[in-house]
């Protein structure tokens, strides 16, 4: 619990603040979230391997400054912020370029897809800043002070309120991109800030080892492409959502936003879980991964239960809350009945949607990559996108069939990255660790 909320909460800023703008548009402008929501699809997909590339900042450093050589981060912070920096101008002009004839493809109508291309050219303008903040982040997380990067996303959170307030009732979909980009600039300011006056970032930097920058760019690999398959296919089914109708696209984009919400507690689980587990892999303790794993499996099912109960039993409220603001009561109000049925229908696939995530984690701490990778695929890419296709548009379920297939592949991926995490520690406990998994073994934190 002590290493699993700090972290929750500072990922759930990010989930949050999309929160947020779902919330006040489905208040003042319900017709326009699709905008937004689709807007993210070629965003969303370049951020997520833009997050596993940043790993490679945070799990070295943090071996660094565990074999007290903290003086020497200095060299991965500064690369990891190149790295950040320009691939953060990469990902602004490719969703530029891409925005509007990737949305010509998927078959959005011409005033749909001009307003969404908007969205989408706001949003890019951030790029840069939201990769230079993850670089800060996990080099903070990194040297012991997730607490200060909490802080911070969540100043950005309540910065991202105050200026939506201000912007979205004259400007609706347009002043919520444009609230949220002034917020990624703003959370840079802060974290450029906090490295430079808390952490050795700026001093002279020691000579490098040999290989150490290849291995910085490619320790994430792995988690990049998960990310990309993962979100990009949930981007996706907005659109497949929204090709049945605006108010499909807006009570669907609602409920995947909360999932988000609930997804980012099972983050901060599988940090926890792969923390203990590379602790143990590291001291060559083949039953203590294996009981370590467990037990955050163990853990993340019960908290699971807790949250889809909950969820279910708040769906009236948060629906009436989020759909019908007094001044467009008669704009929202017929969609609250709906949101709240699919609320109560999402409530315990949040539960395998989080299994998934910290299996997944869990295996990499071990030095399992690509299955997990595998799986994501398979699940999100080669199960989910096409059930959802067909079943919202070529048969009668509609957005309901949207939501069949994200179950259906959230149910596979959660049962299949926890089979193969059991698999693989059960192996691991008859047989016994390598010697020199001490060596191998990634150092999370």
């Amino acid at each position: 619990t002590r290493l699993a909320v700090p972290v929750a909460i500072s990922r759930a800023s990010f989930m949050l603040m999309s929160l947020t703008d779902a919330v006040l548009l489905g208040r003042y402008a319900p017709g326009e979230l699709p905008y937004v929501l689709n807007g993210w699809l070629p965003i969303g997909v370049l951020f997520g391997f833009g997050m596993g590339l940043m790993i490679g900042v945070q799990v070295l450093t943090a071996e660094l400054n565990g074999a007290g050589r903290g003086a020497e981060t200095v060299r991965i912070f500064r690369r990891g912020m190149a790295v950040a920096l320009l691939y953060g101008v990469l990902a602004m002009v490719a969703c530029i370029m891409i925005a509007r004839p990737l949305l010509d493809l998927i078959g959005f109508n011409p005033a749909l897809a001009e307003a969404t291309t908007t969205c989408t050219h706001i949003l890019a303008y951030g790029a840069i800043a939201h990769m230079g903040g993850l670089a800060c982040q996990f080099y903070l997380e990194a040297l012991r002070k997730p607490n200060i990067a909490t802080a911070i996303n969540m100043s950005a959170v309540a910065f991202n309120l105050i200026v939506g307030l201000m912007l979205v009732p004259k400007y609706g979909a347009i002043g919520v991109v444009w609230a949220t980009t002034a917020s990624r600039w703003f959370m840079l300011v802060l974290f450029v800030v906090a490295v430079a006056f808390l952490t050795p970032a700026f001093r002279r930097a020691p000579k490098a080892d040999s290989g150490e920058f290849k291995r910085q760019n490619m320790v994430g690999i792995g988690t990049g492409v998960a990310n990309i398959a993962e979100w990009g296919s949930f981007n996706l089914t907005f659109a497949i959502a929204t090709l049945v109708s605006i108010d499909a696209g807006t009570v669907y984009g609602l409920t995947v936003q909360m999932m988000g919400v609930v997804f980012m507690i099972y983050v901060g689980m599988g940090t926890a879980t792969s923390v203990r587990v590379a602790e143990r892999f590291g001291r060559g303790d083949a039953v203590g991964v294996r009981e370590a794993s467990r037990l955050g499996v163990v853990a993340s099912t019960l908290l699971g239960l807790i949250l889809a109960t909950t969820l279910i039993l708040l769906r009236d409220p948060i629906a009436v809350t989020w759909l019908n603001g007094s001044e467009v009561a008669s704009e929202g109000a017929h969609l609250v009945p709906l949101l709240s049925l699919m609320l109560a229908a999402v409530a315990f696939v949040t539960l395998f949607d989080g299994l998934q995530a910290v299996g997944s984690m869990a295996l990499r701490a071990q030095g399992v990559v690509w299955i997990p990778t595998a799986i994501h695929v398979g699940s999100y890419v080669f199960m989910m996108l096409p059930l959802c296709w067909w079943l919202a548009l070529h048969t009668g379920y509609g957005v309901w069939g949207v939501i069949i297939g994200i179950s259906i592949a959230s149910i596979v991926a959660g049962v299949g990255q926890v089979l193969a995490l059991e698999l693989r520690t059960a192996h691991t406990a008859r047989l016994g660790l390598p010697k020199d998994a001490a060596i191998r073994a990634p150092i999370i934190h």
